[in-house]
């Protein structure tokens, strides 16, 4: 049996720029990609980046804001010193802090910036529980 990966493609209004935001702002790994899409080996799974009309276009949808919608994602860490340098680098390289970092309700620690197409991130420490790969 083939191993499974997830993949979540975001649709962006730049490719260049979403893809340099991702690659050379927050360090994430790019894999080589066609020259329209560009993807992200993310631990077990992969983010994938696409014109955002193109995605609707593919999802059957109209992007006209009544049903192709967007979501938060959230990228998780092992401490809360993790959380904070994320958020920062995210801020540097020019995501909009929406929460800055805090005592999350839920009793972890987290902050959210949107990238620059918009799309929400969650940047979370869980100290109840690892979300990730195992060591």
């Amino acid at each position: 049996m083939q191993p499974r990966i997830s993949m979540i493609t975001l649709g962006v209004k730049d490719l260049a720029v979403s893809k340099s935001f991702y690659q050379n702002g927050l360090g994430w790994p790019a894999l080589d990609s066609p020259p329209e899409v560009a993807f992200f080996n993310l631990n077990g799974t992969w983010l994938g980046l696409y014109n955002v009309d193109a995605l609707a276009e593919d999802a059957a949808m109209k992007n006209d804001g009544t049903g192709f919608g967007r979501f938060s994602m959230s990228h998780n860490v092992k401490t809360e010193e993790e959380v904070d340098a994320i958020m920062e680098k995210a801020k540097n390289v020019g995501a909009i802090i929406v929460k800055q970092t805090q005592k999350a309700a839920w009793g972890g620690y987290h902050g959210y910036f949107q990238d620059p197409d918009g799309h929400l991130w969650e940047i979370a420490y869980n100290p109840f529980m690892w979300i990730g790969p195992e060591d």
